[in-house]
Order: C-alpha cells, then sequence, then structure tokens
C-alpha cells in the first residue's frame, strides 16, 4: 500500500543539495552509528516519502503520525498499483528499522523527556495461518529447538533500552526508547517463508509474513499500557542471499514488460515504510513472569520445555475453544514432555473443561403450540404459568455449517436434509443466516424454530423466530 505524506510548507523547499548530499549519505547508515537524533526534515525530503496517493479514507490523509518506523530493505518493483510494498529480506541478516518521532510541536507533551516501549513482532499475513498461528510456531520450536524466530543485533542497535524477549514468544521482542533522541534497532529473522508451507511436490511458494511494531507510554502506574501508534508491512524471508536473487529476478522481469504495463506497478523503493495498523491483541500467557533480559546469546532463556509447551498448548485451546486433547495427540505430548510429564499433562489437559463461544436456545414451534393449547384447554381462558422446554445449541466455530449440524442432530436428521437456515427479521421478513450473522448472535438467545418443506428438494427450510 503506498503512502503520501503531506509535508508541511517549510520541508518542501529544502534545498535540493542537502536531500543529495543525505541520499548520497544513506548507504554508510548503520555502519557508523552515533549519539546524534535524526533530521527529519533530511528524512522527509527523501523519495521514499512521496510515493502515491493511498486509499485512505479523507480524514486520514492530513493525518500526521506520532511516530515513523522504516524498514531499511528495498520493495519489490513487481507489486501492483494500490496494493501493499512487499519486501525480501534474507534469513538471519541483521536490517535496521529506524525509529522516528514525527510529532508535531505541542504534540503529546507527556512523553516529553521519558521513554516509551516498543513491542516488536513477526506475525504471519494470511488469516488462515493466523488462526492456527502458535500450533504453527510450537511446530516450528519443535524443528528448532532452542532457536527464536525474531532477534535484536543489540550490538549494531543504537537508542535502545533494556531489550527483552519472553521464551513462550519465540516471534516477539521488546525495548524501551527515548522519542528525543536517535534510534535504530537492527533485527534479524530466522525463520524462512517455505517453513509454514503446506509442501507436496516441491517449489512451493512461501508465506507472507508481517512486522509489526506496537507503541506504548507509561500509565499513572508505571506500567507501558497506553496505546500510542502501530504500524507494520508484508515481507518474506529467503535463506541467505535468496532475497537479493528475488529482487533481481523481479526487476528483469518489470524490464521486459511493455511501458503501459509498467505504470500498472509501483516503483521499488531503497526503504519499506510500516503503515498505520490496529494494535496487536494482547495475549495472556500461563506464565506471567518478567521477561527476561536479553545478554550475549539468544539462547539463554531458562524454562522448561514441558512448561513451554504447556502454555502454548492451553493459549491454543482457550483461543481455538477447543478440547485440550484435541489439539496435540497423546504421542505427540509425550515427544514434546517426556513420559512422566506428558501422561501427567494430557490427563490433566483432557479434564480441562473449555466454555462454547456462543450458546443459543432453541424451541420447537410446534411443541410450544401444542402445549399452549392444551394450557388453554385445562385454564379455560388460558391463564396460568406456561411451561416450554428449550434446548441449548452449544457452537465453536459460529458457523452457519456448525449451526446446520447442530440441528440436524437437534431434530434426528441427516444435516443434508436442511436446505437453508433463516432468521425472521422485522415485517416478517426471512433473512438467510450466515457466517457473520451468527457471530454477532448474542449469547444465551432463544430462538423459537419453525420448519418450512424445500420446494426443489426432500429438504426442509428451519426459520429461527
Amino acid at each position: 500500500m503506498a503512502w503520501a505524506l503531506k509535508l508541511p510548507l517549510a520541508d518542501e523547499v529544502i534545498e535540493s543539495g542537502l536531500v543529495q548530499d543525505f541520499d548520497a549519505s544513506l548507504s554508510g547508515i548503520g555502519q557508523e552509528l552515533g549519539a546524534g537524533a535524526y533530521s527529519m526534515s533530511d528524512v522527509l525530503a527523501l523519495p521514499i516519502f512521496k510515493q502515491e496517493e493511498s486509499n485512505l479514507p479523507p480524514e486520514s490523509e492530513n493525518k500526521i503520525l506520532p511516530f515513523q518506523y522504516v524498514l531499511c530493505a528495498a520493495t519489490s518493483p513487481a507489486v501492483k498499483l494500490h496494493d501493499e510494498t512487499l519486501t525480501y529480506l534474507n534469513q538471519g541478516q541483521s536490517y535496521e528499522i529506524r525509529m522516528l518521532d514525527n510529532r508535531k510541536m505541542g504534540e503529546l507533551p507527556e512523553i516529553d523527556g521519558k521513554m516509551v516501549k516498543s513491542i516488536i513482532r513477526v506475525v504471519f499475513h494470511d488469516r488462515r495461518l493466523q488462526y492456527t498461528e502458535h500450533q504453527q510456531l510450537e511446530g516450528w520450536r519443535w524443528n528448532r529447538p532452542g532457536d527464536r524466530i525474531l532477534d535484536l543485533d543489540i550490538p549494531m542497535s543504537v537508542g535502545v533500552v533494556d531489550p527483552r524477549a519472553n521464551p513462550t514468544q519465540l516471534n516477539t521482542v521488546e525495548f524501551l526508547w527515548d522519542p528525543s533522541k536517535r534510534t535504530s534497532v537492527f533485527i534479524q529473522v530466522h525463520c524462512i517463508s517455505t517453513e509454514f508451507t503446506m509442501r507436496k511436490h516441491g517449489g512451493e511458494k512461501g508465506v507472507p509474513f508481517r512486522i509489526q511494531i506496537d507503541t506504548f507510554k507509561e500509565n499513572e502506574a508505571g506500567e507501558y499500557t497506553e496505546h500510542l501508534h502501530s504500524a507494520s508491512c508484508q515481507f518474506k524471508v529467503f535463506k541467505p542471499k535468496g532475497a537479493d536473487r528475488k529482487q533481481k529476478t523481479d526487476r528483469e522481469k518489470m524490464e521486459k514488460r511493455a511501458p503501459q504495463e509498467k505504470e500498472k506497478y509501483q516503483s521499488s523503493y531503497e526503504t519499506t515504510i510500516l503503515t498505520e495498523c490496529s494494535p496487536w491483541p494482547e495475549v495472556t500467557y500461563v506464565n506471567n513472569s518478567p521477561s527476561p533480559s536479553f545478554n550475549s546469546s539468544h539462547n539463554s532463556f531458562p524454562m522448561t520445555h514441558a512448561l513451554q509447551s504447556h502454555s502454548l498448548i492451553i493459549m491454543c485451546s482457550e483461543k481455538f475453544h477447543m478440547p485440550l486433547y484435541s489439539i496435540l495427540p497423546f504421542t505427540d505430548v509425550i515427544q514434546i514432555c517426556g513420559p512422566a510429564d506428558g501422561i501427567r499433562l494430557f490427563n490433566a489437559l483432557k479434564g480441562r473443561v473449555v466454555r462454547p463461544r456462543l450458546t443459543i436456545y432453541v424451541c420447537q414451534e410446534s411443541q410450544q403450540q401444542t402445549r399452549e393449547q392444551h394450557q388453554k384447554h385445562e385454564n379455560g381462558d388460558g391463564s396460568g404459568n406456561t411451561f416450554f422446554v428449550y434446548h441449548a445449541i452449544y457452537l465453536d466455530e459460529l458457523t452457519a455449517v456448525e449451526l446446520t449440524e447442530k440441528l440436524a442432530q437437534l431434530f434426528s436428521i441427516s444435516p443434508r436434509q436442511i436446505s437453508q437456515i433463516f432468521k425472521q427479521g422485522p415485517t416478517g421478513i426471512h433473512v438467510l443466516v450466515s457466517d457473520e450473522m451468527i457471530q454477532n448472535f448474542q449469547d444465551e438467545t432463544c430462538f423459537v424454530l419453525d420448519t418450512m418443506k424445500a420446494e426443489t428438494n426432500d429438504g426442509y427450510h428451519i426459520i429461527l423466530k
């Protein structure tokens, strides 16, 4: 996704000589790191900040964000206009991320002279893999014991204070920094995109990742929990030198395209600007002990493998609302934790009950009508308490397919016999029940079920009233 920053008038008239001198010095950034602060005038004059207009809503076009994060790696030229940028990285290579203070005069005065905390994550770009993130990371941990997905290169970083990493979060690092001072953090990504691809015949494309940075300020209790800004970008990781070859291949392909075809693609920029996004949702971990600080080796975090596995399995279960013992087979738990701990852990997980994501109560309309008529017959005028039997339906996946299966069990029929499920809406209209509608049902809602013969087959339509 291309970005266009509205520059102040003073920045638009920066002398061209200053810009050229700054551009010429880019290749040396990261080799000679001093203690001075970045000049925002110089940085904002770079061509990378004058990319094409984006599809941001009108209220966001003139918005100046408090911080800006710039990854010093080139974007691919093989990305179409208005699509998000894509960057290629080499496995294990150190890449600089410049942490820039972009505040206007007088903005966020409460952080003047104070530290802020930033959390950097490497996460999946594809929604399918996001849903199984912890399982994917646990599988990677099993194949690469002792390794981390994301590391900080401390000797090369500048302005980074108190860097930390939690051993249960292989893809996350955090640190403090002073926005008024020059800050550059160098990261290393140790996984490659093809490690998370379903291998079939070889040659499959690697999955894209995202780098996301969330920045927080201190609250009154001295905890860094008040969100300030979040931004992310899309990237892929290749084996050493693979990113350079991929970038060259993309460039050669674009050079062979006709001029009118080239106009449909973005230009390649020497750096990647992380674009604003929503903050990453926090996950409550079983082990709430403080994150260990970095030292000379990234393999020095003390924690037993069994406890790591226990924590991750419980997180997976709570996230996906699945029985814990169904996430990993008994044999896998034994392999991860060893015979003694594995047996104890598996038995404990098997007895743990996970609350369903949604509960609804249903009653068949025919039963309700029969009971109402019977009640009126007994009471004469229909007065008195009416007693109806409702059945509880527990949903975990929150899909129309799951609801169809549960209703089929209730009616003792095959799910294929249920053609459609409708919800009675205003003025008696019938609204087709979709996954999105089910996800917006209130918990413990009561429905009366009516059935209607389908016209095209031998199935039935079910109406929720």
